[in-house]
């Protein structure tokens, strides 16, 4: 997935993937960044708004993975996916492995607060040098982290070798980034949403491959799903939310959009605008995720 390369979340995601600012947490293309501490709250609100589209993803996986002993979280940033499986399979230890000592720091204080530091098991690797000593797996988790490593395909065979048989490997990437606004905001041009993710797109933040046909290379049997979502959380939560997530955009976007789109968006993100984000009534949190759940014959 790259823009500037940092993973979400995630996420959750997990999940985010961001425009502008330079961070990566499953490789080593990049490592502490002066803003980590404003990724790790938006990573953190992405989690908590996206709840429910994590836990139908993980219901999923958990429905193919059986009941895992040991997971490992790739890329786990400030452990949206690992909390989440801590949660779903309360048996299993979950190894989370990142490459920043601030989001690992984030993570387990987290985990601790959940009474699940003896079950979470932080581990500060580079996926670009080789597998951390972890031992065997049933679960391997790798949400928004794959297409940020120099060579997925070796990655692939690590994976797949460190599985027990019939182990489990779930990749998990967003679709694009989330969407908050309306076709017409009541100003400007209508769809300026759909011209700065084009224009995302265009820029190659969060490109990947549809990795089934390099998974199957790998040795793994391969399920595809996808994953949508339409959410309306509480407005003044969301509007923040929107107003990190548009924000990166616009300073990512600078030289990029309209004067014009320059301006909405600048009258969208003003605080004391009584049409902009924290006023507004219509924002729907809006996206989908592709997951591959792969298993180990």
């Amino acid at each position: 997935m790259t823009h500037s390369q940092h993973l979400h979340g995630q996420h959750p995601h997990e999940h985010g993937e961001v425009p502008s600012h330079g961070h990566s947490s499953a490789n080593g293309h990049s490592h502490e960044h002066p803003d980590d501490q404003g990724m790790a709250e938006m990573l953190d609100m992405d989690a908590a708004l996206q709840a429910a589209h994590l836990a139908e993803i993980t219901g999923w996986v958990a429905g193919l993975a059986g009941a895992p002993e040991t997971i490992v979280d790739l890329g786990s940033g400030t452990g949206t996916g690992t909390l989440a499986l801590a949660g779903r399979f309360e048996k299993a230890t979950v190894f989370a492995v990142d490459n920043s000592e601030q989001m690992l720091a984030h993570l387990a204080a987290k985990a601790a607060a959940r009474g699940l530091d003896g079950r979470v098991v932080k581990v500060h690797a580079d996926m670009d040098a080789q597998w951390p000593e972890i031992g065997a797996a049933d679960l391997v988790w790798a949400a928004s982290s794959i297409h940020h490593v120099a060579d997925p395909d070796k990655v692939f065979a690590e994976v797949f070798a460190a599985l027990n048989p019939g182990g489990l490997f779930a990749v998990v990437e967003m679709d694009s980034f989330p969407r908050f606004l309306p076709d017409d905001i009541g100003w400007g041009e209508p769809g300026l949403e759909d011209r700065s993710h084009r224009l995302i797109d265009a820029q190659g933040w969060n490109a990947h491959p549809d990795w089934q046909e390099q998974l199957e290379a790998a040795g793994f049997e391969v399920e595809q799903r996808n994953f949508s979502y339409e959410l309306a959380p509480e407005p003044e939560a969301m509007a923040t939310y929107a107003q990190m997530w548009l924000g990166r955009t616009r300073t990512g976007l600078e030289d990029k959009l309209s004067p014009a789109d320059l301006a909405s968006m600048d009258a969208l993100l003003d605080p004391e605008n009584p049409a902009g984000l924290g006023h507004r009534t219509d924002l729907v949190l809006r996206g989908s995720r592709t997951v591959w759940a792969a298993r180990r014959p």
